[in-house]
């Protein structure tokens, strides 16, 4: 296969899988998005949609959060681990979208990541699933799964992003690293891989990767 059919029958497949792409962290606006991503950092979706309702009944809006000290939010999103960074990211970040922004989330990348406790991947989920703008957020599962498929050396995230974006017509890119997720998910995880269900890699995957899965089975 060449480069161009690697991609083509990649496409097509998370297409096939999934048509109806949920996005994995429960929010009802620009807002409680930013919060949701910046809390799931270094956590799970799951956990962090368990205890984002808590946290967004007490406040749910940059107004009301303020009126919690860091200590109050803290309190609330423990679980979700590195809790004291997170809590005074988010009681920062609210005071500044007042401030700054008559409390509105800013729709620009750069502003986004001026915002304290988030990061270029933070701000790239939220320009592309709460309002629709082209990006390419690459989280653990889509920098495992890009080199796993030979799409790039996988060096780091930075790398990785690049060459995704290079590969893969922009107008897919917020469905598409979405579909790469769920994937990776459900199919090509770190741990329990098994490569007969996982049809992307068993068809185009690179050749060490695979030449590696079997040596391990093998072994077994």
């Amino acid at each position: 296969m060449t480069k161009a059919e690697k991609i083509a029958f990649t496409i097509s497949t998370l297409q096939k899988l999934y048509p109806e792409i949920p996005v994995p962290l429960d929010h009802k606006d620009p807002y409680t998005l930013l919060i949701a991503v910046l809390m799931s950092a270094q956590s799970t979706d799951v956990r962090v949609n368990k205890i984002t309702p808590l946290l967004f009944a007490k406040a749910d809006n940059p107004y009301d959060m303020v009126k919690l000290t860091v200590e109050e939010i803290r309190e609330i999103i423990k679980p979700v681990g590195l809790s004291p960074m997170k809590a005074k990211g988010i009681h920062g970040l609210s005071r500044i979208l007042i401030d700054k922004y008559n409390g509105i989330v800013p729709k620009e990348l750069e502003y986004l990541e001026e915002l304290p406790a988030v990061g270029h991947k933070t701000a790239s989920v939220v320009i592309s699933q709460a309002f629709g703008i082209p990006a390419f957020p690459v989280d653990t599962h889509i920098h495992r799964l890009l080199y796993r498929w030979g799409f790039t050396n996988g060096k780091n995230v930075v790398q990785t992003e690049k060459d995704a974006k290079r590969l893969f017509p922009r107008e897919i890119w917020n469905d598409l690293h979405l579909q790469i997720i769920w994937y990776g998910r459900e199919y090509s995880p770190a741990r329990g891989w098994d490569l007969e269900k996982d049809i992307i890699t068993k068809t185009i995957g690179r050749k060490t990767v695979l030449n590696d899965y079997y040596k391990k089975k093998k072994t077994r």
